[in-house]
């Protein structure tokens, strides 16, 4: 079913009795040619791009809970691709021209809001570093802008530009950032590798891997053995878990990161901002919550909630930027499961045992890559061979000293 302006106008007047299911419940196949291990949004998006652009369908996708369970339903909802250094930008810059684009492709609303990002900075030497990241982005057509305090001034009235100790001396704007519905980016994907053909198996856990001298032939879940070709691990902070089932220990830790959502305001953010001197990030929804978070909670765990302190923190890095949402009621949290690598960057590589693949590490990342990370994983499983934007994103990079140091920080709580 194609959605379209005139098809909702007639479901209407015909009392909605229409509508399909936006994809199908099959039971799985014996074998299929790729299994892809994870129903969020990375996994989803490698099975769209994989029946899409290299025309391979038999494909199953499975999924331990339900399609959105997991961080794609989880996170703030950002999406940019402000990064520096070649490893990263090109790939980032990849997934936001996706983003542009997506709804038309796949047909569904995903509420597409590029509404800006604003990085704030408090000093001379931050100014100077993100004047470097701006020429970076504008080398690869991502866009840049700098503003100084005087333009922030006009536009955002309402930060406080003269805190004593994080006095706001500008910020770094990519107006083609902003946010997107996180759970909508899970149901088109779906939505759209079911139409290819995709199975998507919802309530299947893989409980082990297949493996014969060293190849991979299938999995084993709780639903029964399924073979395939090629299995692509795709699960986010269950990585390490999935993985060890196959004998491999990753470069991962699995921390948790909250994320927050105050009741409804009046229209006052116009984008995304971030506070420069601490880790805090802030966006407006549709229905009027400002929806922030901060840092991981910097313990090891498997647990989607985390603790009182951090929810101090980042409620003190808020108020450290704009002291007027000190009345605001806090409505809700939540936790999503970081796979944190060491090096903060991701790995989207083959693995030392043939036929199994591995995407993860992405840290705080994961949401803004999603459609990069599926096409990029999609051509490395149809072509063996890694996409031209993904060719740095290799699990040995540590032994060979190729880090992708963006940030530098990795899991390490103590650096964030």
């Amino acid at each position: 079913m194609r959605y379209s302006a005139l098809k909702i106008l007639k479901e209407g007047l015909t009392g909605n009795k229409g509508w399909k299911p936006v994809w199908r419940e099959p039971e799985p196949k014996k074998e299929y040619d790729v299994i892809i291990i994870g129903g969020g949004g990375h996994g989803l998006a490698t099975a769209y791009y994989l029946s899409k652009v290299y025309g391979v369908t038999n494909v199953a996708v499975l999924e331990k809970g339900w399609i959105g369970s997991g961080n794609v339903g989880r996170n703030t909802t950002i999406i940019r691709s402000n990064y520096m250094l070649p490893g990263n930008q090109p790939f980032y810059e990849m997934s936001l021209k996706l983003w542009e684009g997506l709804e038309q492709d796949f047909n569904y609303n995903a509420m597409v809001s590029q509404r800006s990002i604003l990085n704030l900075f408090h000093s001379d030497g931050q100014r100077d570093a993100f004047v470097r990241r701006a020429n970076a982005m504008m080398l690869s057509d991502a866009g840049a802008e700098l503003a100084d305090a005087a333009q922030l001034r006009r536009e955002l009235p309402f930060l406080d530009f003269d805190n004593a100790r994080f006095p706001i001396k500008g910020g770094l704007y990519q107006r083609r950032g902003g946010t997107v519905r996180h759970d909508a980016v899970a149901w088109g994907f779906a939505r759209g590798a079911d139409m290819n053909g995709v199975d998507i198996i919802q309530n299947c856990e893989v409980t082990g891997f297949h493996i014969e001298n060293g190849v991979c032939t299938g999995v084993e879940t709780n639903k029964g053995p399924i073979k395939a070709n090629k299995v692509a691990s795709c699960v986010a902070g269950s990585s390490s878990r999935v993985m060890a089932l196959a004998g491999m220990r990753l470069p991962i830790e699995s921390h948790v990161l909250q994320a927050f959502v105050t009741e409804g305001l009046k229209p006052t953010l116009p984008g995304v901002i971030t506070f420069g001197a601490g880790h805090f990030y802030v966006s407006q929804s549709d229905k009027g919550g400002l929806v922030f978070g901060g840092d991981i909670d910097g313990y090891n765990t498997y647990a989607q909630c985390g603790n009182l302190p951090v929810v101090e923190d980042v409620a003190e890095g808020g108020m450290a930027i704009m002291p007027m949402i000190g009345r605001a009621r806090l409505l809700r949290s939540w936790g999503g499961l970081m796979d944190m690598s060491m090096d903060g960057s991701p790995f989207i590589d083959k693995t030392h045992v043939e036929g199994l693949f591995f995407n993860g590490g992405w840290c705080y990342g994961g949401f803004k890559a999603t459609p990069a990370s599926g096409y990029c994983y999609a051509h490395l499983l149809a072509k063996d061979e890694p996409h031209p934007n993904a060719t740095e994103m290799r699990l040995d990079r540590f032994i060979s000293g190729h880090i992708i140091d963006e940030k530098g920080q990795g899991n390490q709580p103590n650096l964030h």
